[in-house]
């Protein structure tokens, strides 16, 4: 995997020209992605972003996905692009792109886990970072058999589960991606989060 790097700034500036370099970086049809995220952001200005190119297997083949996540004054800006074989449909190999963008006041929470490696040896670089963002979008239920404390019960106590926002997550390993994309998914998380916190 490769990721592009953004590191949160104190000010407003437009980033738009970085996103760009960033995009170009990947090599991975920088028009196709380039003319969508810009579409995307429809003429706001570029708070923040990370952009993480990854490979997927899929069989006995190696396909690239690229993700693009864009920071706006108001808005979360999320580009996906797949390539894909030809089909039935499409004869020729081909991309999807899909685009979503998210009001800040939607976003319900940002959830930034890090992964430290020998963490009794005080404070180091996280080895792996995964950011969710949740508004409202994908909700995951997860049940499970509900119980009570007496071990001898056999009655039928329903079910018990958690309800969670789970619309976006974003994996980010230094073994695979390296320690400056990891620093970079957490600026962006800082970035994401402080812009939320206004909203």
């Amino acid at each position: 995997m490769r990721a592009s790097i953004d590191r949160a700034t104190s000010d407003d500036r437009d980033r738009s020209r970085e996103l760009r370099s960033s995009i170009d970086r990947t090599g991975y049809y920088p028009e196709v992605v380039g003319d969508a995220v810009e579409s995307a952001v429809a003429g706001e200005a570029v708070v923040s972003f990370f952009v993480q190119h990854e490979p997927t297997f899929e069989h006995d083949e190696v396909r690239r996905h690229l993700s693009v996540v864009v920071l706006t004054p108001t808005r979360l800006v999320l580009t996906h692009t797949d390539e894909h074989p030809g089909d039935d449909l499409l004869p020729e190999p081909y991309t999807s792109t899909s685009t979503e963008a998210i009001r800040l006041s939607a976003v319900k929470s940002v959830v930034v886990t890090r992964m430290v490696t020998n963490p009794t040896k005080g404070p180091s670089r996280p080895a792996e970072v995964n950011l969710t963002v949740g508004w409202g979008g994908v909700s995951r239920l997860d049940l499970e058999p509900a119980g009570c404390a007496d071990p001898d019960c056999d009655a039928d106590h329903g079910y018990t589960g958690v309800l969670a926002s789970d619309d976006f997550t974003l994996r980010v390993s230094a073994a695979a991606d390296g320690h400056d994309a990891v620093a970079g998914v957490l600026a962006f998380a800082e970035a994401l989060s402080a812009r939320t916190h206004l909203a």
